[in-house]
């Protein structure tokens, strides 16, 4: 099962970076329910042994891609985000640790291997998975697209992916770049 779950969440991230035209120095928020993908409703069951799998994959493609993570905790948190500082070298940072039932497992998972950790209430994120139905739709750039993932399942949790574009602005006489639509 580990082994599965490691292989759903990697090609779940390479995935969404192909069809989302991800490039280095991209910012993707992962939203994740460890109690989803374990087949329990969304907070009953936080299971660090299970964010350490999923949290290894999804790290191993960020890192091989350039791109940053940036992981969402749980409602007992705000839904504040960990990431890299290099990530947001500028950003005003807030002061907790997410732990297993205060932050969620992935969060921890997060803070404990990330060179150097910070925690922010927002960010704008390039892309993002929402694995187990968390809402990571408040931390994605705006305009948020959905993308359509073949591997839409980690362990039990559903997956839902979105990529954003910049807003259409100018009206009708307006003229768009063809490469960001």
């Amino acid at each position: 099962m580990e082994e599965k779950l490691y292989l759903q969440a990697k090609s779940t991230l390479e995935e969404l970076g192909e069809r989302a035209g991800l490039k280095p120095g991209s910012i993707v928020v992962i939203g994740c329910s460890t109690s989803e993908i374990t087949g329990s409703r969304i907070g009953t069951n936080s299971s660090p042994d299970t964010a350490k799998i999923v949290f290894e994959a999804l790290y191993e493609v960020a890192l091989k891609n350039g791109w940053y993570l940036a992981v969402q905790c749980c409602e007992h948190l705000n839904r504040a985000i960990v990431t890299e500082k290099e990530a947001v070298p500028f950003a005003e940072y807030v002061n907790v640790v997410p732990q297993p039932k205060a932050g969620g497992s992935m969060a921890t998972q997060a803070y404990e291997h990330f060179k150097e950790p910070v925690l922010l209430e927002e960010i704008k994120a390039d892309a993002g998975i929402d694995i187990g139905l968390t809402l990571i739709g408040m931390h994605l750039k705006r305009v948020a697209v959905p993308v359509r993932l073949e591997n839409n399942r980690i362990g039990e949790a559903i997956v839902t992916a979105a990529g954003t574009r910049p807003k259409f602005i100018g009206g009708e006489r307006a003229v768009y770049k063809k490469t960001v639509l």
